[in-house]
């Protein structure tokens, strides 16, 4: 089969979405330690077996926010140090290969399609004599991740917790080299619990005998929590210490990734990969020289010694990418600010990071700017509470869309969410709609209007407010807010979205701005789909 069907092939074939990977786990929480035994299955199945995954020297990294920063931080000052790398991250924003990368490039589409066959061949081949059972699309995502990383001699590999940890798939991992925990807070209630001291339970789950971890300062129920089970499991657990707190003769350490939440996950990578480090040099009999043992401790934290072995370590920091999380792209008089922040505290995040940089590009535009809300929440997000943090930020326009790329059949099947109706998600921007315009103190208006023609999408989205618009897909919403003054949006193989001359008459002052300042937060997802149209490498 063609690569390119490949993506429609494997939807059909197994659960096609996050949110329906997250309703299976809801189902088997009350046997939690079955999901493990059918993940060894499942692994045994497709021609593996637990105990090779020890020769993949994993770095195991869960929490609430900030997990897959760390990773990536990770990932990439190792990869610095010249070993060949292996992460494994979900969810993928645009195409389902990023979630495997190697020596931080998504896999390439030939050899996904190899392994894929290899490994869906495999369990095929042995599903009736198994009742007929096929892995969830998580599970041989995850497994397909252990079998290219075995396949492609990674030095290491660097794999994210899908959700929670203890009964997570990715943790019938049994000797990981270092497991990370990065900020805890409140989400997947359903899942992993209603109080963050039930979260905590379950992201300390990854500690295994022997191996040490680190995660970053918490509260103290739930830090709590995380030394009990660190002490219950025989794990020894350090706290890392905050950036500032590391010497800085040469100069406060620069990251790759902006916002001020991104220097507790950048600490602890710092940790995480001296850790491994260490253990890989120990491993080659190779002593530890001063540039690469720059690490003392202190009580139960661990600090560098002094600048000049930091220095070789900051370069991986610097030069950390990670689409999607606070993001900053300028295309000509538009400027977009994408974060995936998808809970509140995360969101909280953004709000600081997005005030802190919107203003200073404002100091320097040289006139008026608008600033445009573009914001869409799936699942169990409490958009209300999300929203209200973003009131703040004064914006002059909110802009609510599904997280649909197009309004056309050829959508990007890695973006669909065939377990969603399209009208439930346009209902959903609806509901965000009205909780925007009561948290702003405007009333109520009887009657939506139709934005977009129904031949090109049967459905209606609302005009309640000259402030507040709803669009069926990210394409039309993108279009519409920069008015034609993105050349990448304008671009002739773009198709125009047509809208109605009202909704079109009440964008003038996008057109007449020196800038347009466009905040993309809510949903991973949401930012994927404008990704895909603003840069030509993720539409590729």
């Amino acid at each position: 089969m063609p690569s390119r069907d490949i993506k429609n092939y494997m939807h059909s074939c197994f659960i096609s979405t996050n949110a329906c990977a997250l309703e299976q786990v809801r189902r088997e929480r009350g046997h939690p330690q079955l999901q493990l035994q059918a993940m060894r299955g499942f692994l045994e199945r497709a021609g593996l077996v637990v105990e090779e995954l020890d020769h993949l020297n994993i770095i195991h990294v869960t929490g609430t926010k900030g997990k897959g920063s760390t990773c990536a931080f990770t990932e990439q000052i190792l990869r610095s140090y010249g070993f060949r790398t292996g992460f494994y991250s979900s969810p993928h924003l645009v195409q389902v290969r990023e979630r495997i990368r190697i020596n931080g490039k998504p896999i390439g589409k030939e050899l996904f399609t190899k392994y894929f066959w290899q490994v869906y061949g495999r369990l095929y081949e042995t599903k009736d004599t198994h009742g007929g059972s096929m892995p969830a699309y998580f599970r041989f995502l995850t497994i397909l991740a252990f079998h290219i990383f075995l396949q492609e001699k990674v030095d290491l590999a660097v794999i994210e917790v899908g959700i929670g940890g203890a009964y997570d798939c990715t943790n019938i991992i049994r000797r990981p080299w270092v497991c990370g925990i990065a900020s805890l807070g409140i989400d997947h209630t359903s899942i992993l619990g209603d109080t963050i001291e039930k979260i905590a339970w379950q992201k300390g789950g990854i500690f295994k005998p022997g191996v040490p971890a680190f995660t970053v300062k918490q509260p103290d129920s739930p830090m709590m929590v995380l030394k009990e089970r660190a002490k219950e499991i025989g794990c020894p657990l350090w706290v890392c210490p905050e950036l500032e707190e590391y010497p800085a003769d040469s100069g406060p350490l620069r990251l790759g990734l902006a916002g001020h939440h991104q220097r507790s996950n950048a600490s602890l990578a710092l940790q995480l990969s001296h850790s491994w480090l260490q253990r890989r040099l120990k491993a080659c009999r190779r002593p530890l020289a001063s540039s690469q043992a720059p690490l003392w401790r202190k009580g139960s934290i661990l600090v560098f010694s002094n600048s000049t072995s930091l220095s070789s370590w900051a370069v991986g920091l610097e030069d950390t990418e990670w689409p999607g999380r606070t993001q900053t792209l300028k295309h000509g008089p538009v400027t977009y600010f994408l974060d995936g922040a998808h809970t509140t505290r995360s969101m909280l995040a953004c709000v600081s990071w997005f005030s802190e940089v919107a203003s200073q590009h404002e100091r320097t535009t040289g006139g008026p700017v608008v600033r445009v809300l573009l914001f869409n929440a799936t699942g169990e997000r409490d958009s209300a509470a999300m929203l209200k943090l973003l009131v703040p930020c004064h914006f002059d326009f909110a802009v609510f869309c599904p997280n649909i790329t197009e309004a056309i059949a050829s959508c990007n099947a890695d973006q669909q969410n065939f377990n969603v109706s399209v009208e439930n998600m346009l209902t959903r921007c609806l509901d965000n709609q009205r909780s925007w315009r009561l948290l702003n103190g405007q009333e109520e208006k009887p009657g939506d209007q139709l934005l977009i023609s129904r031949d090109v999408l049967p459905l209606v989205a609302a005009e309640c407010c000259s402030k507040t618009l709803v669009f069926p897909c990210i394409l039309s919403a993108l279009q519409w807010l920069s008015q034609g003054r993105d050349s990448i949006l304008a671009h002739p193989d773009k198709r125009v979205i047509p809208v109605k001359p009202s909704v079109t008459a009440k964008a003038a002052p996008l057109r007449d701005a020196t800038g347009i300042h466009v905040l993309v937060a809510g949903s991973l997802h949401l930012v994927g789909g404008v990704l895909k149209h603003l840069d030509p490498s993720f539409a590729s």
